[in-house]
């Protein structure tokens, strides 16, 4: 299994940027795709969450309204939508998926909201 993620980048207030998480090694398909932030000296928190048709999503109340989770099962790919960025909203960015037993990261990427 591997997730790699991408899309990070410096962003000002009130910006947006997508990210991305390449999936292989598994039927991507029919897994439930997460994406978690996590901001040091903070626990990790889930911030969305899509099924893997792409039919349920859950968006954290922090995010609901700015940021859309989405999937295109065709390129094995999830992505993260984040519209009108904040500074609370730095952190490093990481794609999820629970396979099994097992629990796949991918290996993050930073995301930094300052002007």
């Amino acid at each position: 299994v591997q997730l790699v993620v991408s899309g990070g980048v410096l962003v000002q207030p009130g910006g947006s940027l997508r990210l991305s998480c390449a999936a292989s090694g598994f039927t991507f398909s029919i897994y439930t795709m997460n994406w978690y932030r996590q901001d040091p000296g903070k626990e990790r928190e889930l911030v969305a969450k899509i099924s893997g048709t792409g039919g349920a999503t859950y968006h954290a109340d922090s995010v609901k309204g700015r940021f859309t989770i989405a999937r295109d099962n065709a390129k094995t790919t999830v992505y993260l939508q984040m519209n009108n960025l904040k500074p609370d909203d730095t952190a490093v960015y990481y794609c999820n998926a629970i396979i099994g037993f097992s629990d796949y990261w991918g290996q993050g990427t930073q995301v930094t909201v300052s002007s």
